[in-house]
């Protein structure tokens, strides 16, 4: 299986033979062949040329960058090869049909609603305090079907998360990492920049693995598509947060494999450090490889698998073949 290489150090990428071959700012280099390379995730300050991009199109190798805070800033997108003329048009049908688009946009907030109570039964499970946010989310979660407007259906959809954020101390007990409240752009505590930079590597991969289909990443439901490059990616993501971003953090937090001397205050804001960065790759690229049972396969699937299958899902709904029915973790 093809692997996603993350960059964190400054530098440079250059296409050598039939290799990418990065040069960091030491003289330090390192060789990777493209036939394991799926994706590369770049953190650090990094020079490319069009000789290497062109390299990387031809190998459809899909390159994300994130700034100084870990945030997304963009993706090199090869030549989309799957595009196909026809499911774009019924992907744009179903988006300009109120109807259509809101029916869908109503399923991905039930995803991310159903598997934000799964996070927080597993806790309660191990005698985590939780019950009161559990019954908040429940009430919360009944009123999805009546919003008739996406801007209504997400505002519930924000007091969904509002009350799951409340249960986050409860879940990892340690008052370094006291929530304090959703911030962003930047994050002004610790709980908030590991939110935020888990949260920018699931819109990537997610974006990566609609490449892989014939969707069309610009084309979503629950997030307008407008003038923003990508929509599709964030309405998938939705449903993966709370069960790839949230259980590795508090993993992180609970081993003790992050603690606050991984981040750094800058800008009016906290950052993790490198170090840190790549302790949250590494639990997350674990996440994503591991396997569970799905049910209607039979057969064990990845975590990344289980976004594709989500992605062949809603082609399917969008053709007229099945309706599309949100993954919900059992576990």
């Amino acid at each position: 299986m093809k692997k996603t290489l993350y960059i964190f150090s400054n530098g440079q990428l250059r296409r050598k033979d039939n290799t990418i071959f990065f040069m960091n700012e030491a003289g330090e280099q390192k060789y990777i062949p493209v036939e394991d390379t799926s994706e590369l995730m770049v953190f650090g300050e990094v020079d490319i040329n069009k000789r290497f991009l062109e390299f990387c199109a031809q190998k459809e190798i899909i390159i994300h960058y994130f700034n100084n805070y870990g945030y997304y800033s963009g993706t090199f997108y090869p030549r989309e090869h799957y595009n196909s003329g026809y499911m774009i048009l019924r992907q744009a049908a179903a988006y300009l049909d109120g109807t259509a688009r809101l029916g869908l946009a109503r399923q991905f907030v039930a995803g991310a609603a159903l598997n934000i109570r799964q996070v927080l039964k597993y806790y309660q499970n191990r005698d985590k305090d939780v019950a009161e946010n559990l019954a908040g989310i429940e009430d919360l979660r009944e009123k999805i079907p009546a919003m008739q407007e996406i801007p209504a259906l997400m505002a519930v959809e924000g007091n969904i998360r509002e009350q799951y954020y409340k249960a986050f101390d409860a879940i990892h007990g340690q008052k370094d990492f006291v929530f304090e409240g959703r911030s962003k752009r930047p994050p002004k505590n610790e709980m908030n920049t590991l939110i935020s930079f888990g949260n920018a590597i699931v819109y990537s991969t997610v974006l990566s693995e609609i490449y892989k289909t014939h969707l069309d990443p610009r084309i979503g439901y629950l997030h307008s598509t407008n003038f923003r490059r990508f929509s599709l990616n964030l309405d998938i993501a939705e449903i993966f947060k709370p069960i790839l971003v949230d259980r590795v953090i508090f993993t992180l937090i609970g081993k003790k494999m992050i603690s606050k001397k991984d981040f750094k205050k800058e800008s009016g804001g906290l950052l993790l450090k490198e170090n840190g960065r790549r302790v949250f790759v590494e639990e997350m690229e674990n996440r994503l490889k591991t396997t569970i049972t799905h049910r209607d396969i039979g057969s064990p699937v990845s975590y990344r698998r289980l976004i594709r299958l989500e992605l062949y899902k809603l082609e399917k709904h969008l053709i007229g073949e099945a309706a599309y029915e949100p993954f919900v973790s059992q576990w």
